[in-house]
């Protein structure tokens, strides 16, 4: 990582704060609202070519599922030592009752997770195969989902579960992937929590008024419809201004959150102030899947605990600095935040 001495002071100044947030995570009680999905992976050794068509043929040697979508926002919650209540819709299959098990053995609250039996769970099978003394590969992806919105009585009923815990919970997320999960019922039901905070891919203007938005670049760029960086490459720090406060002015949100991935954060503010976070790790990326639902759930569980903004994207960016040092979908921990921490403070404090 570049040496920013602007920034070493300020995180220095802050260290005990921090490190006071992270021992305090088991406290903070989360609500998210998703689209909950299953990723499988399926992965065996390729044995031969098949004779019935030009295909591989692999000999299955495990399939491991995990939680994707919302629900690995949900998971990250859990994993951060967060009190979680998940909401939304799995299918009548295998794979909606698999999802349930497993947020049930994180001790995840799966009261408002509701059985659509007209959809089927969303879920993204990975089939990846290897030859002897070969890395795994990638070799196809089947996704299962319905482009069907959900029927307006389970609609209602959700909304009508977020009002009932909204008091029982310090902080709402919205954790939109674009599956059909958050309708406009829903959507209202959760923004009438005083501290929302929307990750959505797409049409963040359905979500205008929640306190915090967390965009990656390419999604702030659609959002406002004009791109961060120059013709010649590189960012463009005048229009990462700009749109910065065009996307609090789209979203009419208190602050909204860009991450920018190996540049770091831009966090931009009602009242004009902006921080611009650089990023913890420039090397040893391997993954960044599911690095924006770290980011949410750190940042979020900062902000119920009292955390200013900068110090809750301050940990937003500490945990997805290690999990990008993993492959695939995975999760940190606040130990594992704690001792990333004082690896960086050290860093800092020999430069």
């Amino acid at each position: 990582m570049a040496f920013n001495s602007t920034f070493a002071a300020q995180l220095s100044a802050a260290s005990d704060r921090l490190f006071h947030l992270l021992d305090q995570f088991s406290q903070s009680r989360v609500m998210v609202v998703g689209d909950l999905c299953l990723d499988e992976f399926m992965n065996g050794q390729v044995e031969r070519l098949s004779r019935e068509a030009p295909v591989l043929i692999i000999r299955h040697e495990e399939t491991r599922q995990v939680p994707g979508g919302g629900a690995n926002a949900v998971y990250n919650f859990a994993r951060l030592g967060a009190q979680v209540k998940a909401v939304g819709l799995i299918g009548e299959d295998e794979q909606g009752r698999a999802l349930r098990n497993i947020f049930a053995a994180a001790g995840i609250d799966t009261a408002g997770i509701l059985v659509d039996r007209d959809r089927p769970t969303v879920t993204k099978t990975r089939i990846s195969g290897h030859a002897r003394q070969s890395v795994t590969q990638q070799i196809v992806r089947v996704d299962r989902k319905s482009d069907a919105l959900p029927n307006l009585e389970l609609q209602l009923r959700l909304a009508a579960y977020i009002q009932q815990h909204m008091a029982a919970v310090d902080a709402v997320v919205c954790s939109d992937y674009g599956d059909g999960t958050l309708t406009q019922p829903i959507i209202a039901a959760a923004l009438s929590h005083p501290l929302s905070v929307v990750d959505a891919q797409k049409h963040l203007k359905r979500y205008q008024g929640a306190t915090m938005f967390t965009p990656n670049l390419p999604e702030a760029e659609q959002a406002i419809g004009y791109s961060f960086v120059k013709p010649t490459g590189g960012m463009d720090l005048a229009q990462l201004r700009q749109g910065g406060q065009d996307l609090l002015a789209l979203t009419q949100a208190k602050r909204v959150l860009i991450t920018r991935g190996e540049d770091g954060m831009s966090l931009f503010e009602q009242d004009g102030t902006e921080h611009h976070i650089p990023a913890f790790n420039r090397t040893d990326v391997f993954d960044v899947t599911g690095a924006g639902d770290t980011v949410v759930a750190a940042l979020t569980v900062g902000l119920t605990l009292g955390a200013s903004p900068w110090e809750a994207a301050v940990l937003g960016n500490l945990a997805a600095s290690i999990v990008v040092r993993q492959f695939g979908t995975t999760t940190t921990n606040s130990h594992e935040m704690k001792v990333a921490l004082q690896l960086l403070l050290d860093e800092y404090a020999l430069n």
